[in-house]
């Protein structure tokens, strides 16, 4: 149980140490100049993280790692049914769980009410830091849903979830982020980590684009279903980001951002 208290406490302390370091990456070296206002954006996507955060504690108190404590005292899940060390458990859970990330994004994006939710995060007009964790509130709860049921089914250690939430935040986070990587060392980061410039090819206002580059931490799976989509037709100086229904920055308040998945197909007013 102990380890389920300091959960939150490891996880914040991830969260915002990476927060901090992308974000004065972003302004010692950006990768584009921003179409939006920085304060606007942070003020709206930032507010939209702690509600989120605070929704997401209110329905699930125990969260995932409470989860992976329960499948481990019930003996749920394939992991819990062999003996493996845990070093090696703890690196095939969080490939398995990346894996099921990828294939529920493309879920996502692929059926339409599930993309009705997933497109707010996708009408950012910019990308940085603070897109990392810009989804719905919905959305989020469908995830966590979905991860609950997976940690369920696989039953992995209570340090794997905990390692992997930690990386996940932190990649998206990294991601997402606005940074300029010198190009001979991106190219051979990207071989084993989602970079920035891999991920911003699929937030492309170009519909074929928008549907490549998948993984959030992981670039293999991409590679290996043939959705991965190595630069941007327009390079990505000139590429637009966001999508093409929704490229007014000004209106993108929280309030537009939650209301978003209800609004009329190609409504880019700010009214409901």
């Amino acid at each position: 149980m102990e380890s389920s208290n300091l959960e939150p406490i490891i996880r914040l302390s991830f969260f915002f140490g990476t927060f901090a370091m992308m974000a004065l990456w972003e302004l010692k070296s950006p990768r584009r100049p921003l179409r939006s206002a920085r304060p606007f954006r942070w003020r709206h996507n930032i507010g939209l993280t702690f509600f989120n955060t605070l929704l997401l504690r209110l329905l699930f108190p125990a969260a995932a790692v409470g989860v992976a404590l329960y499948a481990t005292q019930h003996q749920w899940g394939v992991l819990n049914q062999i003996d493996l060390p845990l070093w090696f458990e703890i690196i095939l859970a969080v490939v398995i769980l990346d894996f099921c990330i990828y294939l529920q994004h493309r879920l996502f994006h692929h059926v339409p009410m599930l993309w009705q939710l997933h497109m707010m995060h996708h009408s950012d007009v910019d990308l940085d830091v603070t897109s990392g964790a810009r989804f719905h509130p919905i959305e989020i709860i469908l995830s966590m849903l979905i991860k609950m049921m997976l940690i369920c089914l696989l039953g992995p250690a209570i340090l794997a979830v905990v390692i992997f939430e930690i990386i996940l935040n932190a990649v998206a986070m990294f991601n997402h982020s606005n940074v300029r990587i010198p190009l001979h060392i991106e190219r051979v980061l990207r071989r084993f980590v989602v970079t920035p410039d891999m991920h911003r090819v699929h937030h492309s206002v170009l519909e074929d684009e928008t549907n490549s580059n998948y993984g959030f931490n992981l670039p293999w799976w991409d590679h290996l279903f043939g959705t991965y989509c190595a630069q941007p037709s327009k390079g990505h100086d000139e590429m637009t980001i966001g999508l093409a229904q929704f490229q007014r920055p000004r209106v993108q308040s929280f309030l537009w951002m939650l209301r978003l998945p209800f609004k009329e197909k190609g409504d880019n007013s700010t009214k409901s």
